[in-house]
């Protein structure tokens, strides 16, 4: 594997090179009170283009390159033109790497994390040619729960965000309040509407929201997923009764638009999945690659997000496998279950160890050991 890094990041002002192919650090982005690392990944503009940006944030116990080579969103914008940015925690913030997103000092708008991750997006718009129309985020798990955060304190940065394994804006301020959410069968009030309308002063319009979730989620109860789905709902002022529903690569798929047909909100339950992003390595999808919470599903969350984003019209290289992208061109296949999901399922084990095993899971997810 050839390591260099590519003339085209090297000559970017606030990017240098880590051992890494395609990410480099950014640094020099604003004040950064939250204390974050931040990696990036930009392709070559064509033009006077300007170029999306994908804003990706890693789950607990993971770093911004382990997550890239796991999702495979570097490669998906190598080959499409977008960029990404990553995001990444420090162990002197978390010792598990988790966003602090139960932290009120690092979920507020102008504060913590939360600010650092806004310095970061608007630094790469004004340093580095990106569309501010067509800013999209997402993230796993802790880092999902902060995507909830970030599209509720700055909406006005995104058009759009997909939350995985998540939890809803506002759910915790705490860490006794972060476990219980996690574990808790019915959402928090606090995750209501008004968690997000009081959390800027924006007044819409707002984020398109995708929300993923596997049925089989052990560590972060899969409740949470219908609490963030209520909770944008709302905020958009649409009914629940107004999905329609569908299955995608065997998986359900609920959507609601408006009343012009546009996508606001989605939903995906991924069958007999644990807890983790949603690949597709073996099918038609052939994007990232599978490891710890990287979990074989017959779906791709990150190709499926792109494609939803609008990311994936034209294609600029050929370096990922031909049928890595027949997923941007299906709406619906297979009504059976696309692939074997290799996660651990908690009901296997013995009653012990299952108890065990959910506990510290939840603990690890959570950032209260390591």
């Amino acid at each position: 594997m050839n390591l260099a890094t590519p003339p085209f990041i090297r000559s970017l002002p606030g990017l240098a090179a880590k051992n890494s192919p395609r990410l480099a650090q950014f640094a020099g982005f604003g004040s950064n009170p939250g204390n974050l690392d931040a990696w990036c990944f930009m392709p070559e503009q064509a033009g006077e283009e300007k170029l999306p940006l994908v804003v990706v944030l890693h789950g607990c116990t993971q770093t911004a390159r382990g997550y890239d080579q796991g999702s495979g969103w570097s490669a998906l914008s190598e080959a499409y033109g977008f960029a990404v940015l990553f995001p990444e925690q420090k162990r002197s913030n978390n010792a598990t790497l988790c966003f602090n997103w139960f932290e009120p000092g690092d979920t507020r708008r102008g504060l913590g994390e939360a600010a650092s991750i806004a310095q970061m997006v608007q630094a790469l718009i004004v340093q580095h040619s990106i569309d501010p129309q067509r800013v999209f985020i997402t993230g796993l798990s802790a880092g999902g729960a902060m995507t909830s955060s970030m599209l509720a304190t700055y909406p006005e940065l995104f058009a759009g965000g997909a939350i995985l394994a998540g939890l809803p804006h506002g759910a915790a301020a705490s860490m006794q309040e972060a476990f219980q959410q996690m574990r808790s069968p019915s959402p928090s009030r606090k995750s209501s509407s008004n968690a997000i309308k009081t959390a800027s002063r924006h007044a819409g319009p707002w984020p398109v929201i995708s929300v993923w979730h596997g049925t089989e989620d052990a560590v972060v109860h899969p409740t949470n997923a219908d609490a963030i789905v209520q909770q944008w709902l709302q905020v958009h002022g649409i009914s629940d009764t107004a999905a329609i529903r569908e299955m995608v690569d065997g998986h359900q798929h609920r959507v609601w638009r408006n009343a012009v047909g546009k996508l606001l909100v989605e939903e995906y339950s991924v069958a007999g999945m644990g807890h983790g992003t949603p690949l597709d390595t073996t099918g038609d999808c052939c994007c990232g690659e599978t490891g710890a919470f990287m979990i074989e599903a017959g779906i791709s969350s990150t190709v499926h997000s792109a494609k939803s984003w609008g990311l994936l019209k034209t294609r600029r290289s050929h370096k990922l496998p031909d049928q890595a992208l027949v997923a941007a061109g299906r709406e619906v296949r297979k009504t059976g279950h696309g692939g074997q999901v290799h996660a651990t399922k908690s009901r296997d084990m013995p009653a012990r160890d299952r108890l065990t095993h959910i506990i510290e899971n939840a603990l690890r997810a959570a950032g209260l050991m390591k």
